[in-house]
Parts: C-alpha cells; structure tokens; sequence
C-alpha cells in the first residue's frame, strides 16, 4: 500500500515536471516585470503577484495540453501482440492480412509477404498493395461491413489469377472491428480450364473431319452412286477408314482420361519389360509387313523388371513402335534395343526413315501436334499417341527422349526406374 509520503513525492514530481515545462515562459514573464520593477512602474508586490498569475495561467495550458496530445481519445486496441492469434495467420495457407477497421495493416504471414513485399505493420494496407480492386474491396468491406469477393489478374513477375477475400469480423469492445484480408491463387484452376477448352475445341475439330467424310459419303451412296457397284465398294473402304480412325480418336482422348484420373498413383507391379516388348513387336509384324519394314530386338538375356501397369506400358510401346512403322517406312528397318543403365530400364525405338527437323522436337508431345497434318492424317494418327506415351511415363515416374535429324531418321528412348532387384543385379 502507498504511504502519504509517496503520494506527496508523486504530486511533487509532477508538478515540477509542469513547471519545467513553462519554464521558458516563466523566464521570459520574469525578465518583463523585472524591466517594469527597475523604471518604478511597478512595485515589488505587485511585480510578484503578477508572475504567480502567469505561472498559474501557463501551468493551466500545459495541463489542458498534455490532455489534448499525450492523452488522446483512446483507440480500439489491436491484439498485435497476441501469440496466439499470430501463430493462427502464419499458419494459414494462402496469404492473410489482418487489418483493423482504419484499413492498417495489424499482422501477416509470410505469403502475404511475398505476395505484397511492401506490407508494415501500422500503415495503411493500401500504400503495400498494388491491386486497385482489392483495395476497393476493402474499402467496401469497411464501410457496409460485408464480405467482398474480388478476381484479379497480374502480369508479374508471372501471369497468375487470384481471388480476394475480405471479410469483416465483428469483436466486442475494446477489440472493435477488424477485418480479414485472404488471397487464394487460381491460376492452376485457370490454366486447366484453358487446357480443357483448348482440348475439346481440339478434338471438336479432329471429329469434325471424319464425320464430314462420313456424311458425305453415305450422301453420295444414296444418291448418284446407288447403283454403281464399283464406287459403292471404294466409297465403303474410305468410310470404314474414317470411322476407324474416328474410333481410334475416341479411344486415345478416354485413354488419356483415364491416365490422368490416376496419375498421381504409381503402379506397384513388378513387370519384366522384355516379353512385352516382343509382344507388341510380334503384334505389328503384319503393319510391317503391309510396309515392307523389318523389325528387329535386341534385348537382355535376363529380365528387365520396373513397376508398372501392364496395359499402360503396352498401350506406349504400341504408340511409338507404330509411329516408326508408319513414318519411318522409307528406311525399311526399325530397330529396338532393351538393356538396364545406371538404374534405369531404356527401351529405344530407331527407325531411319526422314528424320525430323529440331525445331518440331519440343512438341512432339504435346495434345493434337503434328509435324505434317496431311501425312499424318494420311497415316491414320489421331494427334495423341506420344502424349498418352508422355503421360504414361509421367505416371510410371519415367521420362522420353527423342533425338533426330532430318534424312537420319529418329531414336524414341523410354526410361524407367528399375526395381530394386533388378537394380541390384545390374
């Protein structure tokens, strides 16, 4: 409990630090009446009175002015330094900012950081963030206390879409309001809805020619060639080729589908690569033939085992042994080559027919991508073999290579991890 003497100590050090604080006026009142004093205009007594009413006067000032600034109309306080609430923002995924109801930045995390470099705890969050709308948003949010929804767009330093979030969060005093800035990024959500409107649009027109050729046709049949035996049979022949090849178009973009429903899955069987690939080798014998090619395996004498779906891994060697046949015919030899290096099981596929020139290498892969249309049309292809091969080997943790010059033909290498076993062995 406080004694009477530090009370007194109290109200003593408190008034000296007020009269401290007037002392220039105190001075400058002291010299004037002391001037006054000297000519006789003034008396002593009346020259003391008259200071202590200026003492009086500006000891008055100096309290109401302390009250004006050192003691101002309090503040709703702001919980900056709440450890709790602090874990909770940096915990959270996407960016957060926590404003208070001024539009000043309370705390954040680190991906509201890096997301906006400029953010201080204090300032107004508008001076970090360089995206009107959101601003706006939270403006808005402040002033009809509710949620606001904003997209945005940025440029830099990469393309991304983002999606504000800022909602106001009631507290009972003296908290007051805050509110609560989120930003959560949309661009893989963007970028798979371009993919798949490029896509359909894609296999909208790859559906469309076919279609048209069968159209056409069965117009034909039933008008002037009704009764022409011999453009009856040619005309069958092209129709069956062109709902072949719709069929087959088909089937590569459900493959595709299903391939991606399980990418994120790695196979778990144990396969030996060596009878696949020779059965897939003796099931195009007769495509070889048809192209007078001759198709020639070499391969290890023991196994070649990976992790794998074997329909998958069928379904990829089909594609690229079947590319070699087709547009590597020229060279009238297709060679294939199994062996195990450095972990890795490598099948390679070398055809030696034109070649392709380097600049059509990076896209091979890529959905509907052809080097020529009109021969691969002519081929039958459907624009998706290497990218099911591509996606295939995504899934089984493998990768492509694809080496070729033009008038040397091209070598396809499949790479995929070795079990341990076989690993071991090697």
């Amino acid at each position: 409990m406080a004694t009477s003497d530090d009370g007194s100590a109290m109200w003593w050090s408190r008034w000296t630090a007020r009269l401290l604080g007037v002392r220039l006026v105190l001075g400058a009142a002291a010299l004037v009446l002391l001037a006054f004093l000297g000519v006789g205009s003034l008396s002593f007594t009346q020259a003391l009175i008259g200071l202590i009413i200026i003492a009086a006067a500006a000891l008055i000032g100096e309290v109401g002015t302390r009250q004006d600034t050192a003691l101002p109309t309090p503040r709703a306080a702001m919980p900056t330094d709440d450890p709790l609430l602090e874990a909770v923002i940096a915990g959270l995924p996407d960016p957060v900012v926590l404003l208070d109801r001024d539009g000043r930045v309370i705390t954040f995390n680190s991906r509201a950081a890096t997301l906006a470099p400029a953010l201080r705890r204090g300032e107004p969050a508008s001076l970090a963030l360089r995206m009107p709308d959101v601003v706006e948003a939270i403006r808005r949010a402040i002033s009809t206390g509710k949620a606001q929804r904003v997209e945005f767009y940025e440029r830099v330093p990469v393309d991304r879409w983002s999606e504000a979030l800022v909602a106001p969060i009631a507290l009972a005093e003296p908290a007051g309001n805050l509110v609560l800035l989120t930003v959560h990024d949309l661009s893989p959500i963007k970028r798979v809805e371009e993919m798949r409107a490029d896509f359909v649009a894609n296999a909208s027109h790859e559906l469309r020619t076919p279609l048209a050729a069968l159209s056409g046709f069965i117009e034909t049949l039933q008008g002037s060639a009704r009764d022409d035996a011999m453009a009856r049979e040619r005309f069958l022949g092209i129709m069956h080729t062109q709902a072949t090849r719709m069929a087959r178009l088909i089937d590569d973009l459900l493959s595709l589908s299903r391939i991606e429903l399980n990418a994120h899955l790695r196979p778990d069987t144990q396969l030996d690569l060596v009878p696949i690939v020779r059965q897939v080798a003796d099931g195009l014998q007769t495509l070889a033939r048809d192209r007078g090619v001759t198709i020639a395996v070499e391969a290890p004498a023991g196994p070649v085992r990976v992790l794998g779906d074997r329909d998958e891994l069928v379904r990829l060697f089909e594609n690229l042994i079947e590319n070699a046949l087709k547009y590597g015919a020229e060279g009238k030899r297709v060679d294939i080559s199994i062996a195990h290096v450095d972990r890795e099981a490598r099948v390679a596929v070398r055809d030696y027919g034109p070649g392709i020139a380097a600049e059509h290498l990076p896209r091979l892969t890529e959905r509907f991508y052809r080097v020529d249309v009109g021969e691969s049309r002519a081929q039958g292809g459907t624009g998706l073999g290497l990218a099911l091969v591509k996606h295939i080997l995504n899934r089984h943790g493998g990768r492509l290579a694809i080496e070729s010059r033009v008038g040397e033909g091209a070598t396809f290498t499949v790479r995929l991890p070795l079990t341990a076993s076989t690993a071991a062995a090697a």
